[in-house]
């Protein structure tokens, strides 16, 4: 197995966190999701919007995007005009400024065999920028990271570039832009071209050449989410079930610095749990017996043989068996464009305050004040 096919930029974090994990991944196989299935086809819609931005001649894929809707359309366009406005801010200072969309990068200068493909990259004289487009609905990514400064998959993207353009351009400062519009994300992070080098000399290359040995220690953290093997990893267990220290007090009888400490691990142990159910689910599908579990037919309710039968047979009754219901936000954006939405609706729509939600201090949204409980009682 080639390295290339078992280290890849995007499992990066994981692997610097955690060496030993990418032999051990590279044993277990890669379950499909409809999201990653989701999430190739919005890559694609938005590469299209943005080459097409550019002028160049590109097929629309649309047609062919298994996962397409309205949604997908809205938030590719407003990748498109998000890349368009950062190349024309790089054309200010550099009239030659350069876009490059879903480029090829290789990193094997650090990582043999390593490379990955960067959804843009915008180049201009001293900086070299990188935007990467995330799907997902789930937890925010963010550009920077506690400890390397940056998105360490951006970071290897970043690398990529500079040893197919550095030469050209000149470059001594790299921008990292993560842009994930359905958890309404935009985060940036620059760094200097040497600190990039020396974080690709310091800690990649060495922490690669571990993992490719299958050296190293093993390590639990946030990083275990995209991991083939964290349902059954022994060390993730061990670090997740940190949790029963407490005897499973009820929370009136714990202590404030006790209750912070659970609701640091609370999300993790949840995730966990879930790992492990849906592992043994899939297990016990495939023949596997546990001794205090067994498979039964889970809930469901009824549906229609044929919506259009149903629709005749109704009104063959006399009955209107339709309902009419008004496009949301995000579809009638769609099907207006963004001008006119806001000239003909833009005095017609608002933005209710979100539910109090209790979060990590490292979240980066503004504190509710003490208040806050007065206010959210209805």
């Amino acid at each position: 197995m080639s390295a290339h096919s078992i280290f890849s930029p995007s499992a990066s974090h994981r692997i610097l966190n955690c060496p030993p994990s990418l032999m051990l991944c590279s044993g277990a196989a890669d379950q499909p999701s409809p999201y990653a299935a989701e999430g190739t086809c919005a890559h694609e819609l938005c590469a299209y919007l943005v080459e097409k931005a550019l002028g160049r001649d590109v097929k629309d894929p649309t047609e062919d995007l298994d996962y397409y809707s309205a949604e997908m359309q809205s938030c590719a366009e407003g990748y498109a005009s998000f890349v368009m406005e950062e190349y024309e801010k790089a054309r200010e200072t550099c009239p030659d400024a350069r876009v490059f969309i879903e480029q090829r990068v290789d990193i094997s200068r650090w990582v043999p065999g390593c490379g990955g493909t960067a959804d843009c990259i915008i180049l201009s004289d001293g900086v070299l920028e990188i935007i990467d487009y995330k799907n997902g609905t789930g937890i925010p990514v963010s550009a920077t990271s506690e400890e390397y400064g940056g998105n360490t998959q951006l970071m290897c993207y970043c690398l990529g570039a500079l040893e197919m353009f550095d030469g050209i351009y000149d470059i001594d400062s790299v921008k990292m832009v993560i842009y994930q519009p359905r958890r309404d994300n935009i985060s940036t992070y620059a760094m200097s071209k040497e600190d990039l080098l020396a974080w690709a000399d310091g800690v990649l290359a060495p922490t690669a050449r571990l993992a490719l040995e299958g050296k190293g220690e093993f390590r639990a953290g946030d990083h275990c989410r995209f991991c083939r093997v964290k349902a059954t990893c022994r060390k993730r267990a061990e670090y997740n079930l940190e949790a029963a220290k407490y005897d499973f007090k009820m929370p009136a009888e714990l202590e404030d610095y006790e209750v912070d400490s659970i609701l640091m691990m609370a999300d993790r142990l949840t995730s966990w749990a879930n790992d492990v159910k849906e592992y043994a689910l899939a297990e016990a599908l495939k023949g596997k017996e546990y001794e205090h579990f067994k498979i039964v037919e889970g809930r469901s309710n009824r549906k229609y043989t044929s919506e259009e039968d149903v629709a005749k047979t109704v009104e063959a009754a006399g009955y209107d068996p339709w309902e009419r219901k008004i496009r949301g936000v995000t579809a009638m954006t769609s099907m207006l464009g963004k001008k006119k939405f806001e000239e003909l609706l833009g005095g017609l729509t608002y933005k209710p305050r979100g539910k109090p939600a209790l979060v990590p201090r490292t979240d980066k949204r503004p504190e509710m004040k003490n208040t806050a409980e007065e206010d959210f009682k209805e």
